[in-house]
């Protein structure tokens, strides 16, 4: 049985305008158009399809809201750094973005996903540093797991754990394989549990 059983799609937003009402409580996904986010949103939310996912790179071009519970919801946001999205088109989603994240007041954390075997890149970065200036948390999802071994995958972590600091937690995570998750799944419960976000991002569980 799916954790989310009645999870659905709300609706998509090409401008701030067309974004779903601000009441509840939601979390956001985003990352590189290649780290595989909808495999992880629908693996988390045991839906497949839920996100759609695609081999072709920026299939994910609205910002997408989804209602997991009445109330809480779990919000898709376009990728970034992939070179065939038109630049016009890629200057709209930054907008875009900066109006989300900013003018936002049930956004209480950014999901961010990173493929393992690339690490941190200076646009996740940056993004993970726009989050927590907005007052959000933020917990990274390592995906793609699987492609590494159990020594590689830990050692990558423990890397992505000392780049970070305490700005944002870390784990690893495989859709296919199921890694981590139960664990990316009671962290997105806890964030959106959260009544009064003080921008610290609280530990998964």
């Amino acid at each position: 049985m799916s954790a989310f059983p009645h999870a659905h799609y709300l609706k998509g937003a090409h401008e701030p305008s067309q974004f779903y009402p601000d009441v509840g409580a939601e979390v956001c996904f985003g990352g590189r158009s290649n780290s595989g986010k909808s495999s992880a949103i629908n693996a988390i939310t045991q839906r497949a399809g839920l996100a759609r996912t695609s081999k072709t790179p920026g299939q994910t071009q609205l910002v997408n809201f989804f209602e997991l519970e009445p109330g809480r919801r779990l919000v898709d946001l376009p990728g970034y750094g992939f070179a065939k999205v038109p630049r016009p088109l890629q200057d709209h989603w930054k907008k875009l973005l900066e109006a989300y994240f900013r003018d936002r007041t049930t956004l209480k954390a950014l999901f961010l996903i990173v493929d393992v075997r690339r690490g941190l890149g200076d646009q996740d970065l940056q993004m993970i540093e726009f989050a927590r200036s907005c007052g959000r948390g933020v917990h990274i999802l390592l995906t793609k797991a699987d492609k590494l071994t159990r020594n590689q995958g830990a050692s990558a972590l423990a890397a992505v754990r000392r780049q970070l600091g305490d700005s944002a937690t870390a784990q690893l995570l495989s859709a296919p394989a199921k890694t981590g998750v139960d664990e990316a799944r009671k962290a997105l419960r806890a964030f959106l549990r959260e009544k009064n976000p003080t921008g610290d991002t609280p530990p998964p569980g």
